[in-house]
């Protein structure tokens, strides 16, 4: 059965289909030794070979799912040129995965990682509203009306947001104690929206992504998702 060889890169592990796109169009990959069109082309994965700057490319036959409890501090990254600690690194496995959408150096919290390229990509993808849970706190009252803003969607700089479901839990101290839950996934996004109403961030950390809930994941801890646990993602994602 032929498939796109965009989605054949990402089912391998080697990026995400957006990523996979940009590669092609670099040459890097060959297709029976000959380089696709740019915009990639069909590929059959039972008899095509397909290479990545001289490596050959299979989807690998065990697929790896894992939940990590990313600290503060650590960037989500294979690698960082400023030698800061990856999230990888806490990560013990020979399987080559990437992150499930993103959290920011100075946020904590649920991350998912795989080889399982589409279903990450599904999963960060907007259209397939993935919901993804933030327990936040802020320096100030969130006042009633802010709470409305946050549920009707926020003007940032790259458009209005989505509506998001959000819960004060507490205030305390001068602080908000608040519960996020949004379906989109833009850089730094609930931590952009909440500065957008004068708000400053004292922690944010990501507590469940659809289905998979952080629980009691030690931070910097990690752990395999069990096979219940995939099926319910993949459900989630409309791969069930």
């Amino acid at each position: 059965m032929t498939e796109r060889l965009n989605r054949y890169l990402s089912r391998s592990g080697v990026a995400s289909r957006r990523a996979a796109d940009r590669l092609i169009a670099t040459g890097s990959v060959l297709v029976n030794g000959e380089r696709p069109p740019p915009g990639g082309r069909l590929v059959d994965p039972a008899t095509d070979l397909v290479t990545v700057d001289g490596t050959e490319i299979r989807p690998p036959a065990v697929l790896t799912y894992i939940a990590a409890n990313k600290p503060e501090g650590y960037i989500v990254s294979a690698a960082d040129p400023g030698s800061r600690p990856t999230v990888f690194s806490l990560v013990e496995t020979d399987a080559r995965l990437f992150a499930v959408g993103r959290l920011d150096m100075d946020s904590r919290g649920l991350l998912l990682l795989t080889d399982d390229g589409e279903l990450a990509h599904r999963l960060a993808h907007p259209r397939y509203e993935v919901r993804k849970e933030y327990s936040v706190v802020v320096e100030g009252t969130v006042r009633q009306a802010e709470l409305r803003r946050l549920r009707a969607g926020v003007d940032l700089d790259d458009g209005p947001t989505q509506p998001a479901q959000v819960d004060l839990l507490d205030v305390r101290r001068g602080r908000s104690r608040l519960l996020v839950s949004i379906t989109e996934g833009r850089n730094r996004q609930v931590r952009r929206m909440l500065e957008a109403l004068g708000h400053r961030i004292v922690d944010l950390q990501r507590t469940a992504y659809g289905p998979i809930r952080l629980g009691r994941l030690r931070e910097g801890g990690w752990r395999r998702l069990r096979d219940a646990e995939v099926a319910a993602l993949r459900d989630a994602a409309g791969l069930g």
